[in-house]
């Protein structure tokens, strides 16, 4: 039986073979606390799209985010405006969150897997904290496999 999980884990690995994953965009919930942190998150799943991250962007509007996968500290040196950062497990379990994250800081959870930017205020609007699992679910109506 496929997971969405695993099913993600597929597309993911079919769009890294292509190297076009910058067009694939998710859908981020808190599953624990029935919330939605993302609707229009992006992936950096290379080693230059994880170095670029949100570098170059005016702002992160609200329901925008970026996931790097692999990832276990981020900096945010050279940025324009504060980030929530929500360190995740490999199973999406949230290790770690730090809020209103402001430029010229660096952060680390080395128990973490990846890591998801998102705008200021996210977490707090959403109540996420450590522990909570989180669902990536792919947004197909932008994406679709061949």
């Amino acid at each position: 039986m496929n997971t969405p999980g695993l099913i993600l884990s597929r597309i993911i690995d079919r769009l890294r073979r292509r190297r076009t994953t910058t067009d694939l965009r998710l859908q981020i919930s808190n599953v624990t606390r029935d919330t939605v942190l993302a609707t229009c998150a992006e992936l950096a799943d290379s080693s230059g799209s994880r170095r670029k991250g949100l570098l170059g962007r005016k702002l992160l509007r609200h329901g925008e985010g970026l996931w790097i996968l692999p990832c276990e500290s981020v900096h945010t040196f050279g940025m324009r405006f504060p980030i929530d950062l929500v360190y995740m497990d490999r199973t999406h379990r949230v290790r770690k969150v730090k809020s209103d994250v402001p430029p010229w800081r660096v952060s680390v959870c080395f128990s973490a897997d990846s890591v998801l930017e998102l705008a200021a205020g996210t977490i707090r609007e959403t109540s996420t904290a450590p522990g909570d699992v989180l669902e990536l679910v792919a947004d197909h109506s932008r994406y679709s496999p061949s």
